[in-house]
């Protein structure tokens, strides 16, 4: 039954539609349900030691790369070859700006990370969810580092094409797009299928401000000029009493 079993088909061929389903329909039912929980929760307050450099270094960092990947993966080969980019070009790109961007969403995570799990108010106010997000993207950030030494050995760009040619098959629904990056470098496969976890995520974490931040133009242009607020509790708050008034002299 499982004698054609390749854990490859799992990887790339399954979970990319698996994370983007429950990416889609998570953030939704979370939108709906609690739309006033999407937010970062800042520990400001508590610690501000390591806060602003670590914050500053992970969320420059991070969004470069995430852009980079972004652009990088979803523009067309047959773009580069009309404006005449080379593919060892852009794959000069990728490792001098995603190389940089990288250590330094690297370093960030790492002090935000370190300043999480030591200060103990920030501790006891921490979900599971959110030292479990922090630590897979710490992850993902050094093994992100790593595929940079096999990078090198292709600067050809041959190995990117494939990547943007899997990235590109998977949203116009090519079910057969996992052969063409099966015998890639395991650390790529790390790679993605940790992407994957985080996205699939996504929608039950702190990451989901990063949505609200981004729509938030938006949102601001189409304010209903109010805004309602549902409470959690059971039981509703007794009335209050009117204060008694004071007898004039």
């Amino acid at each position: 039954m499982f004698s054609n079993f390749d854990i490859n088909f799992i990887i790339f061929g399954i979970m990319p539609y698996a994370a983007l389903t429950v990416l889609v329909v998570g953030c939704i039912a979370r939108y709906d349900r609690d739309q006033y929980t999407w937010k970062s929760s800042s520990s400001q307050l508590l610690r501000r030691k390591q806060l602003m450099w670590g914050s500053i270094l992970f969320h420059v960092g991070i969004i470069t790369v995430f852009f980079g990947h972004l652009i990088g993966l979803f523009t067309p080969v047959w773009v580069l070859d009309a404006i005449g980019v080379p593919y060892a070009l852009k794959q000069w790109m990728a490792v001098l700006i995603g190389g940089p961007a990288g250590i330094a969403a690297l370093i960030g995570g790492t002090l935000l990370l370190h300043r999480r799990l030591t200060e103990p108010r920030i501790r006891a106010t921490s979900s599971w969810m959110d030292i479990t997000i922090m630590v897979l993207i710490w992850w993902q950030l050094a093994i992100g580092l790593l595929t940079i030494t096999q990078t090198l050995q292709h600067m050809d760009g041959s190995e990117m094409v494939r990547f943007m040619t899997w990235s590109q098959s998977i949203v116009t629904w090519n079910i057969n797009a996992w052969v063409t990056v099966v015998d890639v470098h395991w650390l790529y496969k790390l790679h993605i299928a940790l992407g994957l976890i985080i996205t699939a995520l996504f929608p039950f974490s702190r990451l989901v401000h990063m949505i609200s931040g981004f729509a938030a133009p938006v949102k601001y242009l189409t304010r209903p000029g109010y805004q309602v607020v549902r409470t959690r509790r059971k039981k509703a708050l007794p009335k209050r009493s009117a204060p008694k008034s004071t007898p004039a002299e």
